[in-house]
């Protein structure tokens, strides 16, 4: 079977703004010769020729989607927060949360972004595709229903889920989130639910700062249907790997889910100035090789990736090309140019047993 990759050439049009990283600029801020926020079209415009020049996308189904309709995003989203969302794009742009602005055109980008991850998930579940990968921008985890934040001004992911289970498609999902930033948005809208599994591994107290608790389980029907695993800054490819054998797999094995998606961020990785992990290329290839399998067991392989975080323009396409070729199989790889550099910098043991207390504390918590 195939691998679906949705893309299209407007989403890398999207506009961040007169942001310095994460500081408007004004006052003392000075602005960056590169422009805007970190999450630039960079990462995944390169990303794109990265696969054009190795001959990936020959492997792929490359294909676009249409934007997601109202009635697709008022499952999640208020109807007036997209008016005012529509309204305020109509007239040239400008911010409704935190750090998430946008210049015109930007609602209709938005839904175009969430429509690729629909369309996506739309497809693997009528087996169009065995899985695919969706490199929606703007991102969507950190969104909520009306309060736009993070750089994500729809819940991509969530516009997807709730597509798949109105159309009958999906009964039960697991979303598992390891973009470096706490998946607030997904968390939240699916917080009483029993019918999605939100698990999500991120950088303590990074984003946002007042979430991502172990102890957050969800709520009414949903308690023990939402898992957060927040690791210390440092964690790398030992301990991503061990969280992902001794919390994820597992919990995945025990909700049993008819689809995985995956909220696919980069920024645990090495080089990102948004987070302090020591995450390489080949620990998100290893990753999804793990969760494939796990598709592989559980669900007949269904599986979704929806790009979210990653903001190392040099970094984030051999990490986003070391996924998509455990995703499809394709043979047309791309080495990790600073492979050996990489290694030489992950935590020595020392650290790695202590992360891996941690980690057995957390699995004792969840599953005993």
């Amino acid at each position: 079977m195939s691998t679906g990759f949705y893309w299209d050439e407007r989403c890398f049009w999207h506009s961040g703004g007169s942001y310095a990283l994460t500081l408007p600029v004004g006052g003392l801020v000075q602005p960056l010769a590169a422009g805007g926020l970190p999450e630039s079209p960079e990462t995944k415009r390169r990303l794109r020729n990265l696969m054009d020049v190795t001959g990936l996308s020959r492997d792929l189904v490359m294909t676009s989607a249409e934007p997601a309709g109202r009635e697709d995003m008022m499952r999640i989203h208020p109807e007036s927060y997209l008016d005012r969302f529509k309204e305020m794009s109509d007239a040239g742009g400008g911010e409704l949360g935190l750090r998430t602005p946008f210049g015109k055109d930007g609602y209709e980008i938005a839904a175009l972004s969430a429509g690729l991850a629909r369309q996506a998930l739309l497809d693997v579940m009528r087996g169009r595709v065995q899985n695919a990968y969706s490199l929606s921008r703007p991102p969507g985890h950190h969104c909520l229903p009306d309060w736009p934040n993070g750089f994500c001004l729809l819940n991509n992911i969530a516009i997807a889920i709730a597509a798949a289970q109105a159309e009958g498609l999906a009964g039960r999902v697991a979303v598992v989130d390891w973009d470096v930033h706490h998946g607030n948005g997904t968390e939240h809208i699916f917080y009483d639910r029993d019918d999605v599994l939100t698990i999500s591994v991120h950088q303590e107290h990074n984003y946002p700062l007042d979430a991502g608790d172990v102890s957050d389980r969800g709520t009414g029907t949903g308690e023990g249907c939402n898992m957060n695993i927040p690791l210390p800054p440092g964690a790398g490819h030992v301990a991503y790997l061990e969280v992902m054998d001794r919390l994820i797999l597992p919990a995945l094995e025990r909700f049993r889910p008819d689809v995985i998606v995956v909220a696919c961020g980069y920024d645990a990785g090495l080089f990102d100035p948004l987070a302090r992990m020591l995450c390489t290329a080949d620990t998100f290839g290893v990753m999804t090789a793990r969760v494939k399998g796990a598709a592989d067991r559980l669900c007949d392989g269904r599986l979704l990736m929806v790009h979210e975080g990653g903001y190392s323009e040099a970094y984030v396409p051999f990490c986003g090309h070391r996924v998509l070729e455990e995703l499809s199989g394709s043979s047309c790889i791309a080495p990790d140019p600073v492979a050996s550099t990489a290694h030489a910098r992950q935590p020595n043991g020392r650290s790695d047993a202590f992360f891996s207390g941690l980690i057995g504390g957390m699995e004792a918590y969840f599953f005993e």
